[in-house]
């Protein structure tokens, strides 16, 4: 639907996403559009994604593009000039996140190697193997727990801890392999590492 400079897609499914950092990369998405006849055609467009570009979840709480994955539905305003490629491109400037059903979880258990607590990544596996470790993202609703069970925040964690964290069913193809942190709970406070 264009308005202006504006355009705006309400229901938009991920079907790739691609992230540099935090705030930066892609993603492809498709959407539905109905027919004069009855019919309905469904179109793709990539939308790129910067700094500038804000994401927010379900419950309007700001999230990092990297927390949207392939598989949801998204409402995203973008800019009206698009690209004349295939798919046609274009900049997004809000994407939200529509309300999923409760995701699937995995849970690992891990030694703590170190905390990026900036951009709130915490590492577990061998600090010397990045082949070993698995990057978790720490979002605002991710529950932290220590050794007794009480709330804790990330800044308390510290390496050699072991955890339990339950975790998305899915991660990403980097190295290291990443996925969002639903809980992390401290097992053995400053283990030897």
């Amino acid at each position: 639907m264009q308005q202006g400079y504006f355009m705006r897609i309400d229901n938009a499914l991920v079907e790739e996403v691609s992230c540099q950092n935090r705030n930066n990369g892609y993603m492809i998405v498709s959407y539905a559009i109905p027919e004069n006849n009855g019919s309905v055609s469904i179109e793709n467009i990539r939308l790129n994604l910067n700094r500038n570009t804000v994401v927010l979840n379900a419950y309007g709480q700001n999230i990092c593009a990297c927390c949207v994955q392939k598989g949801m539905w998204i409402n995203v305003v973008f800019s009206s000039l698009l690209t004349k490629s295939i798919p046609p491109q274009s900049s997004a400037y809000f994407v939200t996140v529509q309300q999923n059903p409760e995701p699937a979880s995995v849970i690992s258990t891990g030694r703590i190697a170190y905390i990026d607590l900036e951009n709130r990544f915490l590492y577990t596996g061998n600090l010397n193997n990045i082949n070993s470790q698995t990057r978790y993202v720490v979002t605002d609703n991710t529950v932290i727990l220590d050794e007794f069970g009480n709330p804790a925040p990330l800044e308390r964690l510290g390496p050699g801890e072991l955890v339990q964290i339950t975790h998305a069913d899915f991660q990403t193809a980097s190295i290291p392999p990443q996925t969002i942190a639903y809980e992390i709970r401290v097992l053995e406070e400053n283990g030897l590492y």
